[in-house]
């Protein structure tokens, strides 16, 4: 029988067209964030299975690629529960290894400690355009931080790197996980089911608030509550200043500092930018993930339709590991969709070196192979980037594969070199 070609669902081979272009791009990101005095760390793709499942990562969690226990350690016969069997997991994503590197070597590092990470993360996830089962994830965090600096380092970081690579007129969506809690509160939800509420709203966007406002009530929730909180969503539409009218509404159920920092964080973005984006208020943000404890912001890229990035404050999340709390913040990018996007558009690396291929005839002399790499090695000198291949009987469709992959020049060497 003969063994499988294709890889693993959910899981993809990558091309040399595509490679070149995910080096690029990891170049350009190592060295962004490098000038905002961010340091590359590497932690291992498999986690205890208990910090994998410590109901931080919402649905993630039900994503696990779980790790069978190993030799003596693993006895199926005598298994009762997953527990017994199950020790480990492949991370399904870099924000929780971050952590627990981060409370394992907090000794050894700098306070606040500014973190980039890149490497494959795993779940698993139905596959579709776009969406992979094992899949690339770009991270950038700031542990020990507590103020809105954080935040600040963050957004200019991530899109200054996404303007370098030539993205423009996307949008920085940003919220705050207490303005979220504020305003269910306001309207007399209950607290223990907030979630409920945030979930709904997560789909405003695509059911309107009208449809939100069907599922709320069909949810259990009074529509005394559903009312109140649908007429601060549209009270925010027709608002001028939208800060500005939730400051004035919520002023009793929220930390005063809340809306003013969000509105700093706004503000001196805005002021510095590099790339070519805007940085908006987005009430209906609310990041599926556990951990999030304050600001959240993602990356929308409008024209296209879709989000390629998102973090935020996850302010107690070393604190389960530690005993006590540390005040963090991250921003990822959505790695594989930024490479995505730059494929279809047929992206073109800047200052690529000019590529030409030397064809050998075959059986050539070594008087005749000699000079042939003796000019390779002064084009590469030159900064051209040189390939040697034997030269093919359809020699037509040979330099058309090499055409296609980005060759201009070719030169032939044969035994005759008058030939």
């Amino acid at each position: 029988m003969a063994l499988i070609k294709k890889p693993v669902t959910g899981m993809k081979d990558i091309m040399p067209e595509e490679m070149e272009i995910r080096d690029y791009a990891i170049s350009v990101i190592k060295k962004t964030y490098a000038e905002f005095g961010f340091s590359s760390i590497e932690t291992p793709c498999v986690e205890n299975i208990a910090n994998l499942t410590s109901k931080q990562g919402g649905d993630n969690e039900k994503l696990i690629f779980k790790i069978l226990k190993r030799g003596e350690k693993l006895r199926i016969d005598t298994a009762r529960s997953e527990e017994d069997l199950v020790d480990g997991g492949l991370r399904y994503d870099l924000t929780v290894p971050l952590v627990r590197y981060y409370s394992n070597h907090a000794n050894e590092l700098p306070m606040p400690f500014k973190a980039l990470q890149m490497g494959n993360v795993w779940r698993a996830d139905r596959p579709q355009k776009g969406r992979y089962r094992q899949f690339m994830q770009c991270d950038i965090d700031i542990i020990g931080e507590a103020t809105n600096l954080a935040e600040i380092e963050l957004i200019l970081a991530t899109t200054t790197t996404l303007g370098r690579l030539g993205f423009k007129g996307f949008q920085i969506r940003i919220n705050d996980r207490r303005i979220l809690a504020a305003m269910a509160a306001a309207c007399g939800f209950p607290e223990d089911r907030f979630g409920e509420v945030f979930i709904i709203l997560d789909k405003m966007d695509k059911i309107g608030m009208d449809g939100a406002a069907k599922e709320l009530v069909e949810s259990g929730f009074t529509q005394e509550s559903t009312d109140a909180y649908i007429g601060l969503f549209k009270g925010l539409e027709e608002a001028e200043d939208q800060l500005s009218y939730l400051e004035e509404k919520l002023a009793n159920v929220i930390a005063p500092q809340v809306i003013p920092d969000l509105r700093t964080v706004i503000e001196s973005v805005d002021g510095v930018k590099e790339a070519d984006f805007r940085i908006v208020f987005d009430p209906t943000i609310v990041r599926g993930m556990g951990y999030y404890t304050g600001t959240i912001f993602e990356i929308a890229m409008p024209e296209l339709g879709i989000s390629c990035g998102g973090g935020g404050r996850y302010d107690a999340m070393v604190g389960k590991f530690t005993g006590k709390d540390v005040p963090a913040c991250g921003f990822s990018i959505g790695f594989e969709r930024i490479i995505l996007i730059l494929m279809e558009q047929g992206f073109k690396i800047p200052g690529s070196p000019s590529k030409v291929a030397f064809l050998l005839e075959k059986n050539l002399p070594a008087d005749r192979m000699k000079e042939a790499m003796q000019k390779a090695q002064q084009e590469r000198a030159g900064g051209r980037q040189v390939l040697l291949a034997r030269m093919a009987k359809n020699k037509k469709f040979q330099k058309q594969q090499l055409k296609d992959r980005g060759y201009e020049e070719f030169e032939e060497f044969y035994t005759n070199p008058l030939k």
